[in-house]
């Protein structure tokens, strides 16, 4: 005898997700609630409701969930790639988000600000990204740019790639910035080098890289604090 899977309409209707978001607001729902709406259905034993709440315990709570991989969540009983996809969407959609809202006219005037605004996007990444910082004449951030994703070496952070956004954009000054996936921001002989090559590059071109942070996990390393941005010549 074949069993049925359980689905959100098996709840009583005040009790149904979706119908709680029309009625009271999205910020009515806890985070197993706003997870059933994604995952749409649950399991033969467990509403999605359920299978929310089991999936948070699991994975160590919803912090977790930008930090997991797909095989993490498909090791999970219930839940399949096309569901671990679509959560793994939805985490990575929320840090985006939180990310840009921090950055919308947001003036730099420290290494901490700086970091702040990427950190919480930045600390998750399963991969060295690099990226820089667009600043204007009063630190206002103008834009930030992905140049690069894959272990930072000289080949593939190219001052011609680095500089060509902030040429475009006619900025006064960058900040580099990279993580490191251990989440240890202590920064590599391959990093020092980077940084020398990209800053007599910035000297050439009259735009200058006012600092480097690493990203760690919830802790970062800036060059300027550190003493190793290159003097100029």
């Amino acid at each position: 005898m074949s069993t049925r899977r359980l689905t959100i309409k098996d709840l009583p209707p005040s009790e149904r997700p979706r119908e709680r978001v029309i009625n009271r607001g999205a910020a009515a729902l806890s985070d197993a609630e706003l997870l059933a709406i994604l995952l749409r259905t649950g399991t033969a034993e467990e509403t999605a409701v359920e299978l929310a709440g089991r999936i948070l315990v699991e994975i160590g709570g919803l912090s977790e969930l930008p930090r997991s991989s797909l095989d993490d969540l498909t090791a999970i009983k219930g839940l399949g790639p096309a569901k671990a996809v679509t959560l793994l969407a939805a985490a990575e959609l929320a840090v985006r988000l939180s990310s840009r809202l921090r950055q919308e006219v947001a003036i730099v005037t420290t290494p901490a600000e700086a970091a702040e605004l990427v950190m919480e996007e930045m600390r998750h990444y399963q991969r060295e990204h690099f990226r820089i910082l667009l600043l204007d004449t009063k630190n206002k951030v103008l834009g930030l740019e992905e140049v690069s994703v894959g272990s930072l070496n000289t080949s593939l952070v190219h001052p011609r790639e680095v500089f060509r956004p902030a040429i475009r954009k006619a900025c006064a000054s960058v900040i580099l910035l990279h993580n490191h996936p251990s989440g240890d921001p202590t920064p590599s002989r391959e990093d020092l080098e980077v940084t020398r090559r990209l800053c007599e590059g910035g000297r050439l071109l009259g735009i200058e890289v006012l600092d480097h942070l690493v990203i760690g996990d919830g802790k970062f390393v800036s060059f300027r604090e550190r003493g190793l941005l290159p003097l100029p010549r």
